[in-house]
């Protein structure tokens, strides 16, 4: 299949994932829906392989954990895994780690590896409550760098906890961009992904992909009629080559992410870049 795109940030909701993890996941899932307006829904991930067969597209499913924060169980890497190999002509994957479980974190980047696994995500600071430059970390990031995975952090607001009583604990300082800065300029062979628009912190994290050959961006998270100005100015411009396509689906919709981009000035050069060769080019695929 030639494929047209590569969107680099799509989720799992399939019921079988949910069912691992038990009622109160349901009950944040849920949350989520009523945060995207929409109805909390089923979608076997075969469901989901066959949307982006039917555009043409490979996706790269994420996987998420803050148990040591909310006590709530994880979708297995195993889940992902098993998902990439039945279908390989669409999903890569990333998976969990739990930065606040140590040398278990570790280990787990290690596996994540040996399962075919690309890289570790989504990580979120604001769910899980760590600054990502906190040298207590480091040892993660090292193993990584070492093991050649790309890491995607979430960057920006949070749609986890909107609206809900103290934001259902989740922190939003966490998630300031200029925290990565750190730790793209102390591994800089560490391949960084700041998913999101990074609102309201949108120009560090479009600053640090100018200025970190290692540091991407992901259009993720938001509809692109919502993008700020300054992104399509800046990726049209400076930074062409660190933008990749990304989704957040089904929390938004592929078909809906599409058409919006479609109407956004991108050069069409840089919808290219965006859509494929970027991806390509960090993901060390060849055309």
């Amino acid at each position: 299949m030639d494929i047209v795109g590569i969107d680099i940030h799509i989720h799992v909701h399939d019921a079988r994932a949910r069912a691992l993890q038990g009622p109160e996941a349901q009950a944040k899932q849920d949350a989520m829906a009523k945060y995207f307006k929409r109805e909390t829904k089923d979608l076997p991930v075969e469901v989901q392989a066959d949307q982006y067969r039917e555009h043409k597209m490979m996706a790269v499913l994420m996987n998420g954990t803050d148990e040591s924060i909310t006590g709530i169980t994880p979708v297995p890497n195993d889940f992902i895994a098993d998902a990439v190999k039945k279908h390989p002509d669409v999903f890569m994957g990333m998976g969990a780690i739990d930065p606040w479980q140590g040398e278990k974190a570790r280990r787990e980047i290690r596996r994540i590896k040996d399962m075919g696994l690309i890289g570790i995500g989504e990580l979120n600071p604001a769910r899980q409550h760590f600054y990502p430059n906190d040298t207590r970390f480091y040892p993660l990031w090292e193993e990584a760098q070492e093991l050649g995975l790309i890491i995607l952090f979430h960057s920006g607001y949070a749609a986890a906890g909107s609206g809900r009583r103290g934001g259902g604990g989740v922190k939003l300082k966490y998630c300031q961009p200029m925290h990565l800065d750190d730790v793209a300029a102390d591994f800089p062979d560490l391949r960084i992904i700041s998913a999101h628009p990074s609102w309201p912190w949108t120009s560090e994290s479009l600053a640090i992909a100018r200025h970190k050959p290692n540091f991407y961006i992901d259009l993720s998270g938001w509809s692109p009629k919502y993008f700020p100005d300054e992104v399509v100015q800046q990726v049209n411009s400076m930074i062409p080559d660190k933008a990749l396509f990304g989704t957040d689906a089904p929390s938004l919709p592929l078909d809906r992410w599409l058409a919006d981009f479609e109407k956004l000035p991108f050069k069409p050069e840089v919808k290219q870049k965006i859509m494929l060769d970027n991806a390509r080019k960090l993901l060390g695929m060849t055309a």
